[in-house]
């Protein structure tokens, strides 16, 4: 008997907190994926600010104006399923599960514990369709690091790509996965440190602009070496994986008395050489790295890689995937995975010691 496909959206709103992307794949959870549409949704600058503020919140919706936050958040995140439907009429009406990753705003593993908001059980309610969110917290509460968690989708996807072959996000973190074969034990994924998030913070503080485009004012900037050199001594950056971080721990170590330039360039580079040193933990090295998510839109960020990894680097749109939509893809492959029971994270993703499902399941009232 085949397995049951089911149409599922997901929802991702991730590290670099620029907005909510909406995607619609069909999928057994398994082997089988197909991506049906893709809807990117920009926050207003005025709730990127408001949600800004709350990053770095331990207290989570203990504190009254997160909970409030949260609210205004998973309506938006409702909004946005209701307009998908209407924009994407003839293949997104009738819809299995919404897979709702809601927003990190407190990630420390080692203290087992992560945050993200978005209140799964309203968001089932106001589209009429089953939800399923909290999708890290069983991992943390395991003991791993909740972190990366779309791997398995990588190597569902990459399951006819020449191997080894590692597939790079750059959101506001960067995060590697490295896939060998369709065993857990031939897939490791990690964090590898900072991806846009101190460069857009960057480029807003100094020029306004929410960041570099195409990192233009990167290449006009001098690379200050001995801030890069600072920033990748820090001990993260020489612990073995499986490992991830926060974005907020770099907040602090932005370059100092540097013009707008210097400091993009500067930045770009801590990212660009951060990938190649995570290219040492790999335990074989990959015949291609493909990069994901907004930063292989930055040319100077993408050049860059490629003169420090030592190996071919090309956008996953190379590949016909979609590099804007595959973590929201992910989180909607991941929603059926947690609804059959199956694991969202093994041991050479995150840490967890043992294979590990997760996730909460909303039924609408």
């Amino acid at each position: 008997m085949k397995p049951k496909l089911f149409r599922v959206i997901g929802l991702m709103s991730g590290t670099s907190i620029d907005g909510i992307d909406a995607a619609l794949v069909e999928t057994d959870g398994l082997n089988y994926v197909k991506s049906l549409a893709f809807m990117p949704n920009p926050y207003e600058k005025s709730f990127r600010l408001r949600l800004r503020s709350h990053l770095g919140n331990k207290a989570g919706c203990q504190d009254p104006q997160v909970a409030s936050f949260e609210r205004e958040l998973t309506e938006l995140h409702a909004d946005i399923v209701q307009q998908f439907q209407k924009k994407f009429n003839g293949i997104a009406q009738t819809i299995d599960l919404i897979g709702f990753h809601g927003q990190t705003i407190w990630h420390q593993p080692a203290e087992r514990s992560t945050i993200q908001i978005g209140d799964g059980a309203l968001l089932a309610k106001i589209t009429n369709i089953p939800v399923i969110n909290d999708f890290r917290s069983a991992d943390v509460r395991a003991g791993g690091n909740g972190a990366p968690l779309v791997p398995l989708y990588h190597r569902a996807l990459s399951a006819k790509l020449p191997k080894p072959v590692a597939i790079l996000n750059i959101g506001g973190v960067s995060n590697v996965s490295w896939i060998a074969g369709e065993s857990d034990d031939e897939i490791r994924a990690f964090d590898v440190g900072p991806g846009n998030a101190m460069i857009d913070d960057w480029v807003l503080h100094h020029t306004g602009n929410d960041y570099d485009e195409h990192g233009l004012l990167a290449a006009t900037g001098r690379v200050h070496t001995e801030i890069v050199d600072k920033v990748l001594a820090l001990p993260f950056f020489s612990q073995k994986p499986p490992k991830s971080i926060d974005r907020d721990v770099f907040k602090n170590l932005m370059p100092q008395s540097l013009n707008p330039a210097d400091g993009a360039a500067t930045l770009t580079m801590i990212t660009a050489r951060a990938v190649a040193l995570g290219m040492k933990y790999m335990p074989q090295k990959p015949n291609h790295l493909y990069v994901t998510g907004g930063g292989r839109l930055n040319n100077t960020l993408m050049r860059w890689i490629r003169d420090l990894a030592g190996l071919p680097v090309s956008p996953v749109d190379d590949l016909g995937w979609s590099g804007d939509g595959l973590e929201a893809e992910a989180f909607a492959y991941l929603a059926v995975r947690s609804h059959l029971g199956l694991p969202l994270s093994v041991p050479g993703t995150t840490g967890v010691p043992e294979p590990m499902t997760g996730g909460r399941f909303h039924e609408p009232s």
